[in-house]
């Protein structure tokens, strides 16, 4: 019986070198894997095939992993999805879990942390807040578009309406790649 048979893994990263290299860490742990680079692809993918697991970049060009983690978790409920971010914030995480994702990681992650993700290992309440720094301006405003377009389903539209903001400009921040 082919292990790979029963592992079944969906990468939906739109950065194409990073992809490449989880997709081959995680062939060599014998997953099967299968690469998306956003949602439109993702719909076709399912089509076709149900993965078992999914790791899922909450930022994909302008469009917002957690649509796709909705889409995943709509597909099927039973689905392990964690979910990497290097534009980590309490909002998406919270976001992410509800709409369905088992883990939130910030990159850089590695094979070994999601793979213990996946299995929801090493919880640890005792989490050191040691070097914390307070929340950027930044930062809390992604976290407000991130929460207005969870609201809205993801249409940047209407999110753009509700947030006092033309729709281009919306457009534009999502695009950004910013550290927070």
């Amino acid at each position: 019986m082919n292990p790979q048979a029963d592992r079944v893994l969906l990468i939906v990263e739109d950065d194409a070198a990073f992809a490449r290299t989880l997709k081959r860490s995680f062939e060599r742990r014998q997953y099967r894997v299968l690469l998306a680079a956003g949602p439109d692809e993702v719909g076709a993918l399912i089509e076709q095939e149900t993965p078992q697991y999914a790791v899922v970049d909450l930022k994909l060009g302008t469009a917002s992993g957690l649509a796709v983690v909705q889409q995943l978790n709509a597909h099927d409920p039973e689905m392990t999805i964690v979910v990497l971010t290097g534009f980590a914030s309490i909002a998406t995480a919270v976001e992410a879990i509800k709409l369905g994702a088992c883990n939130y990681l910030v990159k850089p992650s590695n094979t070994d942390d999601i793979e213990a993700a996946f299995n929801n290992e090493s919880p640890n309440p005792d989490l050191a807040q040691a070097g914390a720094r307070p929340t950027s301006i930044k930062t809390l405003e992604m976290e407000r578009i991130h929460a207005m377009l969870a609201e809205t389903d993801f249409n940047i539209s209407e999110a753009a309406r509700r947030l006092g903001m033309h729709r281009r400009t919306l457009a534009r921040k999502l695009a950004k790649r910013w550290v927070p």
